[in-house]
């Protein structure tokens, strides 16, 4: 990443001063929402939303004051130096705000409007427009059309999402302004927490590109999610994702896989498409993973976050539910993981220790049987991640009346601690009473799915089978 994208980055992502040009006392407008945001965290009050601490200023001459704030009649009164300033006006007016912000010298803006390169050939010129002021001014531009940009961790909102999700370790990036917004309501009840999220619309000037390579040296991002329809310089982004994947993973959902899905793109941000097949075999040259749906892709990006990678595939399936092992390997024999035969010593050890049950099947799925509590979890567990041989384990806790959840998901961890190398993925499954271990095992960044395909996915990832 050179110099001035480093700055322009710094700017947006970490800004102490933000002015929103069409700032609105009217709850109904964008300039309000943004505002609102910015200034309280959130639109509504979910759970613990708090304010930017930054100074932020309302631009609105017809107005003197808004929530509370002095509103000033330009962006060229703000008293100080200004980083970010955030458009929402009518398109017809951005280039002269445009204008008033090379002035200003500022260093960052992004255009939330819509109505340019999306709406065909006259919206594009007046696209171009703008960029060519912010260019020879010196300013980097995220947009237009965009939702805005989210950094949980020091309470940025700057953009009309309703909510502020937990900060994490995952990047989302995404060219729908719309899915970003619903995936922040949906990650709350989820508890998927992020490091940044933004929104890239027309990609005018900062593209995706220039934003992964923001997150290679982000220390907060550990992960990067992408939601994209098409990719203007592909080779520029081949380029990047090459690098970037080789120090943290990069996971894809592409939007426009069929041929209806590509005649939607040009409306939505201006993009051009292509053919699903070449964009596949492009990525996994990359080192990009591919996500099927909004739920896999961070699904996908909780795991490579918190669980290591490793270069083989022979998982041991752990289970106190005899017919939920049978479907975990069934569904990785579909997704090419070898449930592999537990050698004669494995099952000595296990016999040794005399706290299994008779009935335990003696193989992989290794079966403990319903009754099994915490100690034959610990021993099981324990026993099979010491073996050289087995790479990564899945482990399953089905209900029983005797079933002790939380104690379960701790022994869990403790497994997790004394074999760091090696991926664990659970399926804790059940509603209420496995809340408390499942609530254990995020405490000790261990993903857990409600679904045994959905960990097998995720353990394909970690074990490098794409």
């Amino acid at each position: 990443m050179d110099d001035s994208l480093r700055r322009a980055m710094q700017a947006l992502t970490n800004p102490h001063s933000v002015a929103v040009i069409g700032a609105s006392d009217d709850q109904n407008k964008v300039g309000f929402g943004v505002l609102k945001s910015l200034l309280e965290g959130c639109f509504f009050k979910s759970y613990n939303c708090s304010a930017f601490a930054g100074n932020v200023y309302p631009i609105n001459p017809h107005k003197s004051e808004i929530l509370g704030r002095k509103c000033l009649a330009r962006v060229q009164d703000v008293p100080e130096e200004l980083d970010l300033a955030v458009i929402a006006v009518p398109s017809i007016v951005v280039a002269q705000v445009m204008r008033d912000c090379a002035e200003k010298k500022v260093k960052s803006v992004i255009i939330i409007s819509a109505g340019f390169a999306e709406l065909g050939e006259e919206g594009k010129k007046m696209q171009d427009e703008i960029i060519q002021i912010a260019q020879s001014a010196g300013i980097r531009v995220m947009g237009p059309n965009v939702l805005g940009i989210l950094r949980p961790r020091i309470s940025l909102n700057a953009s009309f999402a309703l909510s502020m999700p937990e900060a994490g370790s995952i990047a989302f990036i995404s060219q729908s302004g719309a899915l970003a917004d619903s995936v922040v309501d949906w990650a709350i009840d989820a508890r998927y927490s992020f490091s940044l999220l933004v929104s890239l619309g027309n990609s005018a000037d900062l593209d995706v590109s220039d934003f992964l390579e923001f997150c290679l040296e982000d220390d907060q991002t550990k992960a990067i999610t992408l939601y994209l329809e098409g990719i203007k310089d592909g080779q520029k982004f081949l380029r990047i994702a090459k690098e970037v994947t080789k120090k943290k993973p990069i996971i894809l959902l592409k939007g426009g896989r069929s041929s209806k899905g590509e005649k939607a793109i040009a409306s939505h941000t201006g993009s051009l498409a292509g053919s699903f097949a070449v964009y596949e075999a492009a990525m996994k040259q990359a080192g990009v993973f591919m996500a099927e749906s909004v739920e896999d892709l961070f699904d996908l990006a909780k795991a490579l976050s918190e669980q290591p990678r490793v270069d083989g595939k022979n998982i041991a399936i752990i289970t106190n539910g005899g017919g939920v092992g049978v479907l975990t390997a069934d569904y990785c024999d579909m997704h090419g993981l070898n449930v592999v035969e537990l050698e004669p010593q494995t099952i000595s050890k296990l016999d040794a220790s005399k706290k299994m049950h008779p009935a335990y099947s003696r193989n992989n799925p290794l079966d403990l049987v319903g009754d099994a509590l915490p100690e034959r979890y610990e021993i099981a567990i324990n026993t099979l991640l010491s073996e050289k041989y087995i790479d990564g384990a899945i482990i399953i806790q089905t209900l029983q009346t005797m079933t002790k959840a939380k104690e379960d998901a701790e022994v869990v961890g403790k497994a997790h601690k004394l074999f760091p190398n090696k991926p664990v993925v659970c399926v804790f499954m059940g509603g209420r009473y496995s809340a408390e271990g499942i609530s254990v095992l995020r405490q000790n960044n261990i993903p857990d799915y409600n679904d045994p395909l959905k960990a097998v996915k995720v353990m394909k990832v970690l074990c490098g089978v794409i």
